[in-house]
């Protein structure tokens, strides 16, 4: 198997993508995060001291998946053309999941930028409720559907 961020050299580098096509390109990537009942209430009741939870992770979420190629050495600069968050209450965890859609029209993939805006907003959920729940577990951030590329589609069964 060729690693392609390195060179002849075993040097690290960014992948050569100038020869790819130009294709619509699309990941969906999600995650959780387990909350304690209290933390879940003061949420979805928006009571949380630090303001609207749910509302600023959204926000840090769609800026995650814009700033990727900043926290993730060997991923390219894009020009995103949407990214889209949605945000679903599991009262019964209790807790929430967050899916973030990354959409472009470009030469590379953009699921790093779709599990980053998930990792960012989980993150921010954290830190807006650690105050009232430290024993929080974020989890299974995964890829659950990529389109797109010379590799195709890839879908989570």
């Amino acid at each position: 198997m060729n690693l392609t961020h390195l060179d002849d050299q075993n040097k690290p580098k960014m992948v050569d993508v100038s020869d790819k096509d130009n294709t619509v390109r699309i990941a969906v990537a999600s995650g959780i995060i387990e909350v304690g009942r209290e933390a879940y209430d003061a949420v979805v009741s928006n009571t949380a001291k630090k303001g609207p939870v749910l509302q600023t992770a959204v926000i840090a979420a769609i800026q995650g998946t814009k700033q990727t190629s900043t926290l993730i050495p060997m991923c390219h600069p894009l020009m995103l053309t949407s990214v889209k968050t949605d945000i679903e209450e599991l009262p019964e965890l209790p807790g929430f999941k967050l899916t973030v859609t990354a959409k472009l029209n470009g030469q590379t993939g953009v699921e790093m930028e779709a599990l980053t805006g998930v990792s960012i907003g989980l993150l921010t959920i954290y830190d807006m409720l650690k105050a009232i729940d430290k024993g929080m577990v974020i989890k299974n951030i995964q890829l659950e559907h990529k389109s797109g590329g010379k590799s195709g589609d890839f879908n989570r069964a």
